[in-house]
């Protein structure tokens, strides 16, 4: 048998309170379990933006994961936040220093979510701060759903390493943002959309893997999505 791929995968943080009376670092279990079923051995990374090259020395593909917050606007030109923009800054200062050496290492690296948002920065591109205010008529992509749950179709664009990975042009996914990709950055490419134009997918075919998806595979909405977690990991041997 072949041994499993080590993939680190980044945590949430959250203040004292609630779980417990210090700060606590989070992560649903599906993110983990959905790693063990495509056959890679997930590893908790706490932030540390000093430790990232060593963190990266001992894993074989990093998987950046969302969150309910966002990545602060000054790390890409963006200006003053918006009102509903929420930040978390050493998470995201761990998870920028982690992506980048990763890239830089040509680590094969998925983003999910606000993981793809971060990804989008790290490869030179902008975020749309708040969808509402932003895209005309555009869909509830904070669903009212639970998130196991479709909320709307994303088209996948031909050519990409999305589409050899999933091998159809359409997948039901899930959607739980109000922010998305507005440009992806010098080289990278938009491999996904909903049908209001939003950005769902971005990657770059300057490195082996790079790919963010704005959705959660993890869930399994669509039955292509732990074909995509599957291709990460097989990316990492």
């Amino acid at each position: 048998m072949k041994k499993r791929p080590v993939i680190g995968v980044t945590l949430d943080a959250e203040p004292a309170g609630g779980w417990s009376k210090l700060p606590w670092y989070a992560l649903r279990q599906n993110y983990l379990s959905a790693v063990i079923e495509a056959g890679g051995l997930p590893v908790a990374l706490p932030h540390h933006p000093d430790l990232a090259a060593d963190y990266l020395d001992a894993i074989d593909g990093l998987l950046v994961t969302g969150g309910a917050f966002d990545v602060d606007p000054a790390l890409w030109g963006g200006g003053a936040p918006h009102p509903k923009v929420t930040l978390k800054p050493g998470r995201t200062d761990f998870e920028l220093a982690a992506t980048r050496e990763a890239l830089r290492r040509d680590m094969p690296v998925l983003g999910i979510c606000g993981g793809q948002q971060l990804l989008a920065v790290a490869f030179g591109g902008t975020l749309i701060q708040h969808i509402p205010d932003e895209v005309p008529g555009a869909l509830a992509h904070e669903q009212p759903n639970p998130r196991n749950e479709p909320g709307h179709e994303v088209a996948v664009a031909p050519g990409t390493l999305l589409a050899r990975i999933v091998g159809i042009d359409r997948l039901a996914v899930n959607s739980a943002h109000h922010q998305a990709v507005a440009t992806p950055g010098a080289g990278a490419l938009v491999n996904a959309r909903a049908p209001d134009g939003v950005v769902e997918g971005i990657e770059h075919p300057g490195h082996r893997f790079a790919l963010g998806v704005q959705w959660h595979p993890e869930y399994a909405v669509d039955p292509r999505d732990p074909v995509i977690l599957a291709a990460f990991v097989e990316a990492c041997r």
